[in-house]
């Protein structure tokens, strides 16, 4: 699969959303982290391995920015954890817009926004659909 948008949340123009991302919100709406649920309209779900080159990047499977998740491979798109917690990111960066992603700036396994990212996923994994 080339580079590129694989899928998208659902938007104005009535594309349906990804199922992917409503099973991810469906796990994070459980959780009470911030006083407003995630909102994915918008968020598109990428399949770009470039990115990963990186340096900072290299050691990573997923990456989220403000309105976009990156995989490395397009199997990853399965994974519904990995998926979970990115779209937790883009959460975080929802309530925090600047101080989440420069908080990556000072840590990265320490930092809270990436502890509460692992959480998210492992909290709500047993509620993952299997049908």
């Amino acid at each position: 699969m080339a580079d590129g948008v694989v899928t998208s949340a659902g938007d104005a123009t009535g594309r349906p959303a990804d199922p992917r991302l409503v099973a991810a919100k469906q796990r994070l709406d459980q959780l009470a982290y911030y006083p407003r649920p995630v909102r994915i309209d918008g968020v598109r779900l990428l399949v770009s391995p470039w990115p990963f080159k990186l340096p900072w990047l290299r050691r990573f499977d997923g990456w989220a920015t403000h309105r976009a998740i990156f995989v490395r491979r397009p199997e990853l798109l399965d994974d519904a954890d990995l998926v979970c917690h990115e779209l937790c990111h883009v959460w975080q960066m929802q309530h925090r817009p600047l101080r989440m992603p420069l908080s990556y700036a000072l840590t990265y396994e320490t930092n809270p926004y990436e502890l509460q990212a692992r959480r998210a996923a492992a909290a709500t994994r047993s509620t993952v659909s299997t049908s």
